[in-house]
């Protein structure tokens, strides 16, 4: 690691990481430079100066060279406001567990009592995924007062009530987080297209194109019942403009016609879902799924790619264990998965850091950069003299200061405004602390 021309002498912190199997342990080494000797001694402290990563970011999504994909989880629209301005958009699991639960109450309360009952997590999830195991194996026989196939239409009935609450607009007249992704991709010319890769149910993502005449392609072809091809999934070799989405889960407006095929229908009460339950791994080996996760990983697999990630938790573990798989293999690949919560609340996403050295994370407080994971420190000076409205894109300075791309709406406006005209030069990437002073 190289230390910059400014610090040949004097005391500086110069942080290095350690990595032991699973975990990340991250320590400081105090170096003191004089006549070619130095001494050190070990502390708990490490930093990553968001500058600096911002800089490069920002230098890559401006241009269209590089060949990037993002991949926008729950956390997406439930990190945007409605109309009146309220969040979320669209609940992420938390909400959408209560509000099918109290759409479900009137009519299975005992049921729904006695699941909670037996199970240590209540997530939709985890009692979806009982109710469907129930459904699976009772048959005539009755637990809970039910049979296989009244658990059958109970599973049914929760993912009805799924598909409704999903079933949502972008708010009329409103800037969208969507409506600026869809103007950052499409306002350069592109030397390969971006790919969105996604796991939510609903439209929003076509309205924005839409909303902004911004070609997109989502593997179905056709005008009067469109069908899934395949074909062109695994090709991919439409013109550049034209955006790739990828609804790896499904979306509103796909149903099975009288074949068993999935077909658009362009009706948003039409659900051909993966629903977040025990099932979700084997559905998604199906079609359309299996060519949308075999693109996934094709796309991961391609030289030089970068995978932007937000609102995704990564306990997914269909999802994260491809991506894992794809940087292990692909070593120029990266992942940028820009985080809401704090770092030690996103052990999925840690686990997987401190694994894999191109995948990095940006948390709210800290970040794993290279496998170091570090507090956030902000330099005391501005890397340019017109970077200050730049760094309050990312950066809140209030409440002792916080990183604040996790949310999508910050997020996305960073990328949306990557093009505006900035003069700087790059500041050293190695990042330098000075010692707190010595009794």
């Amino acid at each position: 690691m190289m230390l910059s021309p400014n610090s040949l002498c004097g005391k500086f912190f110069l942080a290095i990481n350690l990595m032991v199997g699973e975990e990340c342990y991250y320590r400081q080494l105090k170096i003191t430079i004089a006549n070619g000797k130095h001494e050190g001694a070990i502390l708990n402290v490490t930093v990553h100066n968001p500058d600096q990563h911002m800089q490069a970011l920002r230098t890559i999504i401006a241009q269209g060279r590089k060949r990037i994909g993002l991949l926008i989880g729950a956390g997406g629209p439930a990190g945007m406001a409605d109309a009146a301005g309220n969040y979320p958009l669209i609940p992420a699991v938390e909400g959408l567990t209560t509000q099918v639960l109290a759409a479900m109450q009137p009519k299975y309360e005992a049921q729904i009592t006695a699941l909670k009952a037996e199970l240590t997590k209540h997530d939709i999830e985890t009692i979806l995924s009982r109710i469907r195991s129930f459904a699976g194996v009772l048959g005539a026989s009755k637990v809970h007062d039910m049979d296989g196939a009244a658990f059958k239409d109970f599973g049914d009935e929760v993912c009805k009530h799924i598909g409704e609450i999903v079933n949502v607009r972008l708010p009329k007249g409103k800037r969208t987080a969507y409506h600026d992704i869809a103007s950052w991709i499409t306002g350069v010319a592109r030397d390969h297209p971006v790919e969105i890769f996604t796991t939510n149910y609903d439209q929003l993502f076509e309205e924005a194109f839409e909303s902004n005449q911004s070609p997109y392609f989502d593997g179905f072809a056709g005008g009067r019942e469109p069908f899934f091809d395949p074909v062109s999934v695994s090709s991919n070799d439409l013109p550049p403009r034209w955006t790739r989405l990828w609804k790896l889960h499904g979306s509103l407006g796909w149903a099975a016609n009288e074949k068993g095929e999935v077909v658009r229908t362009g009706q948003p009460t039409a659900t051909h879902l993966v629903f977040p339950e025990h099932l979700k791994y084997d559905q998604t080996q199906k079609a359309p799924y299996a060519a949308l996760f075999d693109r996934f990983r094709a796309f991961l697999e391609l030289p030089d790619t970068l995978l932007i990630t937000s609102g995704f938790s990564f306990a997914d573990s269909h999802i994260s264990a491809r991506i894992g798989e794809a940087l292990a293999s692909n070593p120029s690949a990266s992942v940028f998965a820009f985080q809401f919560k704090k770092l030690e609340e996103e052990a999925a996403a840690l686990e997987i850091a401190c694994r894999r050295s191109n995948f990095t994370v940006y948390a709210r407080d800290k970040a794993v950069v290279n496998g170091v994971a570090g507090d956030w420190q902000l330099p005391a000076e501005l890397p340019a003299k017109n970077w200050g409205p730049i760094r309050q894109s990312y950066w809140d300075g209030s409440s002792g200061g916080e990183f604040t791309l996790g949310r999508i709406e910050h997020l996305a406006r960073f990328v949306a405004s990557s093009r505006s005209l900035q003069s700087y030069e790059m500041v050293d990437p190695v990042t330098l602390v000075e010692p707190e002073p010595t009794a």
